[in-house]
């Protein structure tokens, strides 16, 4: 793991990097948080030792939660990483949650049967700009992202169960097998082969990758009809730009999933 973080490391420039060090260090890092904006179906969160709650609507989460969906097909969580005051609640937060999201907030859709820890939210304000550093543990399952294009020195990363992706500013599609669909931006992949090899594969607007195929044809162009859904379903959970806040129902009720985490 130590040499594919040394690999995506390399997605931000050196020089930069070094040129920046000293200032950041004076900077306080400031720990965010994910707001739930959307669910359905049903989903549960935890935050250690195993204990497991219902995920509602409005919900804030910080570093350290995981989150699961349930295995019904269709199911799925909407969340916007790292930004503040997303959620508008109503009397008591018991009947109805407001929502407007902005066009610039780095999004997420957890598709059903999906296992997903929240390992790192921060941000610090250079002076130069907000340097932000997200990472996600794709545990299992399949995420949907709409990443903003990130400014010098900030990180956006993905762990996977054999390795990690490293966004840039990006709308894709990552399975924790590591297959990637990206429809606009880029995504650097980096999978441990069989033999410990690390090889990083980059995979830019219009591609696909799927590790599982034999070598040469792994990368494979996307139909238009498939950026045209990514760029649909992209717009779905970001509805509300200029225009009235969208209002979700909360179901208090607390639900039993049956899939166990991994």
């Amino acid at each position: 793991m130590k040499n594919i973080r040394s690999l995506l490391n390399g997605l931000v420039p050196c020089a930069v990097a070094l040129a920046m060090a000293t200032t950041l260090t004076a900077q306080t890092v400031t720990q965010v948080k994910a707001k739930v904006v959307r669910i359905k179906g049903y989903a549960r969160f935890s935050t250690g030792n195993n204990v497991w709650q219902n995920l509602k609507v409005g919900e804030t989460l910080r570093a350290g939660t995981i989150i699961q969906t349930s295995l019904e097909k269709g199911s799925f969580v909407d969340l916007v990483l790292g930004e503040p005051n997303t959620i508008a609640a109503g009397p008591a937060m018991t009947k109805r949650v407001a929502y407007q999201p902005a066009g610039t907030q780095n999004i997420v859709r957890l598709w059903e049967n999906t296992l997903m820890g929240v390992d790192k939210l921060t941000a610090m304000d250079s002076g130069a700009g907000e340097v932000t550093e997200t990472e996600l543990d794709l545990k299992a399952g399949r995420l949907l992202g709409s990443v903003k294009k990130l400014t010098a020195g900030s990180k956006y990363q993905i762990k996977l169960p054999n390795g990690m992706a490293g966004i840039r500013g990006t709308v894709f599609s990552i399975g924790a097998d590591g297959s990637c669909k990206v429809s606009s931006g880029a995504v650097v992949i980096a999978l441990v082969a069989a033999d410990g090899s690390v090889t990083p594969q980059e995979i830019r607007a219009g591609q696909g990758f799927d590790p599982r195929g034999e070598p040469g044809s792994q990368m494979t162009p996307l139909p238009p009809s498939e950026i045209d859904i990514m760029g649909k379903l992209t717009k779905d959970i970001i509805t509300g730009i200029g225009s009235a806040p969208v209002t979700f129902p909360l179901d208090p009720t607390i639900h039993t999933i049956s899939i166990s985490p991994h």
